[in-house]
């Protein structure tokens, strides 16, 4: 194979993953890289015993602590549901089906305002993976 095979393969592989909608469960290592930090340091300003436990969150071994997500956000200054993109798209994903299930319990023919709010915020939660699938 010739550098022209090479490279048609690896721009075709970029290509493929760049185009795939789901995200990795979190961009902690991404974030950490970008501030040139080290686990160490990262570990110390979570208030965290040492770097094994930025290490098991980058590695996706464990989910922090919601506490611990909002430490991480305002390290990185990026959003928790940018930080961890694909927790985020699973969480998504399952609310919009739970709303689906709700708003067939609830559609009863019963006409009244709080009752249509009701059925125009499920079904918004329903779309939402819908009007933005690679969310």
């Amino acid at each position: 194979m010739g550098y022209g095979g090479v490279i048609e393969l690896a721009v075709s592989s970029f290509a493929s993953i760049s185009m795939t909608p789901s995200q990795l469960p979190n961009y902690l290592l991404s974030n950490r890289k970008r501030l040139a930090f080290s686990q160490e340091e990262v570990a110390f300003l979570l208030g965290a015993g040492n770097g094994q436990t930025v290490c098991r969150h980058e590695r996706f071994v464990r989910e922090p602590s919601l506490e611990m997500a909002f430490a991480y956000e305002a390290i990185y200054k990026r959003s928790a549901s940018e930080l961890f993109g694909g927790l985020y798209q699973k969480v998504e994903k399952n609310i919009a089906a739970r709303a689906n299930l709700l708003a067939e319990r609830i559609d009863n023919g019963k006409e009244n305002p709080r009752i249509n709010l009701k059925r125009q915020k499920l079904s918004d939660l329903a779309g939402s993976r819908a009007a933005n699938p690679n969310s």
